[in-house]
């Protein structure tokens, strides 16, 4: 049970968080945000995997299952270690548009500024005269991590000298982890296995700060996990017997989806298939310990593709379409009767979106874990589970998701006249109230013990503001929030929706408040950085808000 009373949180991604370098980060950008929650009277701040992204830039084809995404280390933290200076990363071409994230100049401009702090990092002292650099709490992260740091960090510096190569294209020897030449490769690239090493701990301690933090003001934050690995991670590399592979390393079998009404041909993920009777003759020990480390991070876990614990779609590898694949046996109840009885209470979020067999939800009912139900999916003219009133209280309901155009495009081109009428009359959508704060309304009022808002719907943006749109091979993962749109305002329109559906509690007047006429933390730091007032960026925030109330009358 991840939640006993009503509440709400925003779906914010860390790399769309304004300020940082390029990207949002662990250090006052995440902090701000926190604040601004706080604030918003939200409980909980649902984020995306934070894993290093690789090619297409996705968050869920990350190479390692465990690590931390080097370019969401705050560099001025960095800075206050005496680490950096700031010449070694004030640039001003960090991307040329402060509300995307341009990955390829993050791959060309952060690594190297990262290597600064270790060089700066290896010729520290903790204690003096001692001649390590290294801190008791480098020992302690090293050893926490011990299960995945060695082989991420060691498959890191190889993927490095191979010149970014995929696992499977490097050398045999390499490739299937022979260990004279993994002996010899450690010997020789000692520095580059401790940079990566060094990433790492910077990542770790800048997070465990981070929730510390945001615990500290009452926000959960909820994150994803992932079902399957990428093939090209270190994960796969390492695994072995873990997966369907060959005896050279190759997948036997890959995941996908069969096809359906939306894709004629299935969908041809790639990741490389789990061989569950191996896991479960190890009594799911990759699977806890993948798990017990994602709750070292997370106060509440998203399992992504729940259905596949119950039956998957299996692929064979080399196909070029998902056509060929057949349905499989996944572990079911087994794997989570195991991780309860190593783990105890497990805060899950099942994914269970999607065409659900009816053993997929008899899954669902015995683990308990709360589903998810997202009124986008609600239109088809019928008396559907999406329909906020159908909603049981054991769920997370969603006006839509990362994977969902925002309200306001969703509405200006998603829908057709007839589902914009029955939209309009099933929650009485009015034009003073505006379609985005009507559809909000909905879910707000709805019996889910917890809803959540993506923050592109509490800033009323449009399809310019899509975080992902599946299918697509370029464009997604890039929005970013304006400096300045975590406004005061804002926050107590937020608070103020949640505290009249019982999910916050009104704010309750401090002792020693600084007088109303003061900027919130955010609002300040947009005021040494822009010159636009901020009154005018809240109204670029809500551009669209009136064209949406006009089409209501349509």
């Amino acid at each position: 049970m991840i939640q006993t009373k009503r509440a709400s949180g925003i779906l914010m991604p860390l790399s769309s968080l304004p300020g940082g370098h390029g990207i949002g980060s662990l250090g006052a950008p995440a902090r701000r945000f926190v604040d601004f929650l706080a604030r918003a009277g939200q409980s909980v701040w649902q984020i995306l995997p934070v894993g290093p992204t690789g090619y297409g830039d996705s968050p869920y084809q990350s190479c390692s299952a465990f690590a931390g995404n080097p370019y969401l280390i705050d560099l001025d933290l960095l800075a206050a270690q005496g680490l950096l200076s700031r010449a070694d990363y004030a640039f001003t071409d960090w991307g040329v548009d402060p509300e995307k994230v341009d990955y390829g100049l993050l791959y060309e401009k952060r690594l190297p500024v990262l290597r600064k702090a270790y060089a700066a990092f290896l010729k520290q002292r903790p204690v003096p005269g001692c001649e390590t650099p290294y801190p008791d709490d480098w020992y302690s992260f090293t050893f926490r991590c011990d299960g995945w740091l060695p082989d991420y960090c060691l498959y890191m510096a190889i993927k490095q000298e191979q010149k970014m190569a995929d696992w499977q294209q490097w050398p045999r020897s390499l490739r299937l982890r022979e260990e004279a030449a993994l002996a010899e490769f450690r010997r020789t690239h000692a520095a580059e296995i401790g940079f990566w090493a060094f990433v790492q701990y910077e990542f770790d301690k800048q997070w465990q700060a981070l929730k510390a933090y945001a615990n500290a003001h009452g926000v959960r934050i909820m994150g994803d996990v992932p079902i399957y690995v990428a093939a090209d991670s270190a994960d796969a590399w390492a695994g072995g017997k873990l997966f369907e592979m060959d005896s050279d390393g190759h997948p036997l079998r890959v995941a996908g989806c069969p096809p359906d009404y939306f894709a004629a041909d299935g969908q041809l993920w790639g990741n490389p298939l789990y061989d569950w009777a191996y896991h479960k003759k190890t009594n799911y020990a990759w699977w806890i310990r993948r798990v017990r480390h994602a709750l070292s991070i997370y106060d509440i876990l998203r399992i992504d593709h729940f259905r596949g614990f119950d039956t998957y779609w299996a692929i064979p590898a080399g196909e070029k379409t998902a056509q060929g694949g057949k349905w499989e046996q996944g572990p079911g109840m087994d794997l989570f009767r195991m991780l309860r009885a190593a783990l105890g209470e497990l805060p899950i979020v099942a994914e269970d979106l999607g065409e659900l067999f009816p053993s997929v939800r008899h899954l669902l009912a015995e683990s308990g874990f709360p589903g998810m139900k997202v009124l986008q999916f609600a239109l088809d003219g019928s008396d559907n589970e999406y329909l906020p009133h159908n909603y049981p209280a054991n769920c997370v309901c969603y006006p839509g998701t990362h994977d969902n155009d925002t309200l306001l495009g969703w509405w200006d081109t998603g829908l057709t006249d007839k589902q914009r009428d029955q939209l309009t009359g099933y929650l009485a959508l009015t034009e003073s109230e505006g379609v985005r704060l009507g559809i909000l309304r909905g879910v707000m009022a709805s019996p889910a013990r917890l809803a959540v808002v993506p923050m592109t719907d509490w800033l009323g943006l449009g399809t310019e503001a899509r975080i992902n749109t599946p299918g697509r091979a370029d464009g997604n993962w890039q929005w970013r929030a304006a400096q300045g749109v975590f406004t005061t305002a804002l926050a107590a329109e937020i608070r103020a929706m949640s505290v009249r559906f019982f999910r916050a509690e009104p704010l309750k007047p401090a002792k020693d408040t600084a007088p109303a006429k003061d900027a919130a933390p955010e609002e300040k730091d947009a005021k040494k950085t822009q010159s636009v007032p901020a009154a005018a960026e809240e109204a670029t925030a809500r551009k669209g808000e009136k064209n949406s109330a006009r089409s209501v009358k349509k």
